[in-house]
């Protein structure tokens, strides 16, 4: 079992360097196209988000692929069964309905669900962050639609 939690904790330690770096890059991004003058606010605010939410999913996704990996070198995955879908399964909490795994390695299961939920939780702070400011700058260039009001 020690194993299992110390192959659980190195995968997650490395997402989270992951998720750290792409919202670090994410809030750039939204911070640079945030600030920019606009003659179409709401299309803007969208493009923002949209853009945002799109980096998070490829964030989530690479992570996925190495929670695979992980699996994949340890065979955490039962033989004959897709380890995509199995690591997605895990990731996103989705639960099991067709799948389990390796009963050796069980405890990777939940430890990749507790990773995924602690990104999907941080993935909903930063999309907030970044309506956050971009609220707050459409305000602040009296975007037409757009007042200090909306932010209250």
């Amino acid at each position: 079992m020690a194993v299992q939690f110390l192959l659980g904790t190195f995968v997650s330690v490395i997402n989270i360097m992951i998720h750290a770096l792409v919202t670090v890059a994410a809030i750039d991004i939204a911070r640079g196209a945030g600030l920019r003058h606009t003659t179409r606010p709401r299309s803007h605010l969208m493009a923002v988000m949209v853009t945002t939410a799109v980096i998070l999913m490829v964030a989530h996704t690479v992570e996925v692929l190495i929670w695979a990996l992980a699996y994949a070198a340890v065979g955490a995955a039962p033989n004959g069964s897709d380890l995509l879908y199995f690591t997605f399964v895990n990731y996103t909490t989705l639960g099991y309905g067709d799948v389990t795994p390796v009963e050796s390695w069980r405890l990777t299961g939940p430890m990749t669900a507790m990773n995924g939920i602690l990104m999907f939780g941080w993935s909903t702070a930063v999309l907030f962050e970044v309506l956050r400011k971009t609220l707050e700058h459409l305000a602040a260039i009296k975007a037409s639609g757009f007042s200090s009001g909306d932010r209250d």
